[in-house]
């Protein structure tokens, strides 16, 4: 059996250490999902109008998008033991926040607290198996741990859905309350304890710089799609957003320990994965989130039996990620990546053309095609970007990483909601000149624009070349890059 002892110093299984990290990663991705369905019946309890209650979702949002670079960098200084068991104790006292809220106002707090827990389980998952497996096993691990994503995109919504109807909405709390303090334990036996060597100054005012730069940008595109891009809520949030940008580029060329080393920068691996893992994202949940709308608006399905729609994917995902995994340590990244984004480009195209029909299945049969070529391109680039960055830099270079991907999350729905919502009141053609159906315009349009956005993400994919050290390159450059 493979043991983790070798990098920790402790004994432990990978098995226990996966066991560990998926129900986490699943527990994440669920907790950001699973209200959807219920906000109406919170909004009737609570006399809330859907503005108010859209800060259930945005502020669990916010936090995690701010959190994750956090998380990362902190890894780099503090135990995973340690930092890994305070992210599952600040999700559950969200939970408990959340279970127990007697109005509006603290949901909403419980809902930031949970995110701020919530955001530290991704990137800590990654570095955990990044650092205590074995680098022939590392993509292996990856897949797995992948595969709750996957799992918990598709799952969330029924879930959340089925558990609140049946039991009420403080029940989806209430569960997920359990979940975390079941792991707490778990995590503080298979996580080592030891503090990572060479912990140098943490910049704290750059880390804050970051952290609201993305969060105001991902705060600003939701209030365009909202309110509108004219609304000062939107602008005025993404132009201050741009000015904590500038200000951490100029924060970081100017100290000589930034919170984002730019020499993270200078391969061309990593760039390329951070590109990607932000563009391949954007298209991902753009098709989760709009197929489904696209099932009920069009289809005329209820939204119980739209959520069924992406079963399947999820099925598909949680069954082939290990088998992506291990296809990552043994095939050369760039080819598995470009292969995954020509499936999603392909499927991303089959929905603009045929999922406007009368029938479901080719909504189906698309996002279940877009999501499996989408983890034939994630975990490839987790693995190769973890392969070529410095050992004391991993948790920051995968936390900027998790933390583009996540970005991508948020932003692309958003972006591509202001879409739908402009083609909808135009009411003109398909642009796609095949699209086949009656109705359903608009969401063509979006897939379409999915399909481009993919189109710039092999761009950038194709430029995942290891650079050119020696004349015979490591194994980390071999199995990173074009063979």
């Amino acid at each position: 059996m493979t043991t983790t002892s070798s990098r920790t110093g402790r004994t432990g299984s990978a098995t226990a250490l996966l066991a560990v990290l998926m129900p986490a990663m699943l527990a994440t991705v669920i907790a950001s999902d699973m209200v959807n369905l219920m906000l109406p019946s919170i909004g009737v309890e609570f006399g809330a109008s859907e503005a108010e209650l859209a800060w259930v979702v945005t502020g669990f949002l916010l936090m995690f998008s701010v959190g994750i670079p956090f998380y990362g960098r902190i890894s780099d200084q503090v135990s995973l033991r340690r930092l890994f068991c305070f992210a599952l104790v600040t999700y559950a006292a969200g939970s408990l926040i959340s279970a127990l809220a007697p109005g509006l106002l603290v949901l909403v707090l419980g809902r930031i607290v949970m995110g701020v827990g919530a955001a530290g389980l991704p990137v800590l998952s990654i570095i955990a198996v990044t650092r205590l497996m074995p680098e022939d096993k590392r993509g292996m691990g990856i897949g797995v741990v992948s595969a709750a994503t996957g799992i918990g995109t598709a799952a969330g919504p029924a879930l959340g859905g089925g558990i609140g109807q049946l039991l009420g909405w403080p029940a989806l709390f209430w569960m997920m309350l359990v979940v975390a303090l079941a792991l707490v334990p778990a995590a503080w036996r298979v996580l080592p304890g030891e503090r990572p060597a060479g912990a140098g100054r943490f910049d704290l005012p750059g880390g804050i710089l970051l952290g609201l730069g993305a969060g105001l940008i991902l705060f600003g595109i939701t209030q365009a799609q909202v309110a509108g891009v004219a609304a000062p809520s939107s602008w005025v949030s993404l132009a201050v957003a741009v000015v904590a940008f500038v200000l951490f580029g100029w924060r970081t060329v100017r100290l000589p320990d930034p919170f984002v080393p730019p020499a993270l920068f200078a391969g061309p691996i990593y760039r390329a994965a951070v590109v990607v893992a932000f563009l391949a994202m954007v298209v991902n949940l753009g098709g989760m989130v709009f197929v489904p709308l696209l099932v009920v608006d069009v289809n005329g399905l209820e939204p119980g039996a739209g959520a069924l729609v992406m079963v399947p994917a999820g099925v598909a995902v949680a069954v082939l990620s290990p088998l992506i995994g291990r296809l990552a340590d043994r095939i050369a990244t760039r080819r598995l990546v470009l292969a995954g984004l020509v499936a999603v480009g392909l499927f991303s195209l089959f929905l603009s053309t045929f999922a406007g029909g009368s029938s479901a299945i080719p909504a189906g049969l698309g996002i279940l095609g877009l999501s499996v070529g989408f983890f034939f391109v994630l975990t490839p680039i987790i693995s190769a970007a973890a392969s070529a960055l410095p050992p004391d830099q991993a948790g920051v270079g995968l936390g900027i990483l998790q933390g583009a991907q996540f970005l991508g999350a948020g932003t692309g729905p958003a972006l591509l909601g202001v879409l739908v919502s402009a083609r909808q009141q135009t009411g003109t053609d398909a642009f796609n000149p095949l699209h086949t159906g009656q109705d359903g315009a608009a969401y063509s349009d979006v897939f379409l624009a999915m399909a481009v956005i993919v189109a710039l993400a092999v761009v950038a994919a194709s430029r995942m070349r290891p650079a050119a050290t020696s004349s015979q390159p490591d194994s980390r450059s071999v199995r990173g890059g074009s063979r």
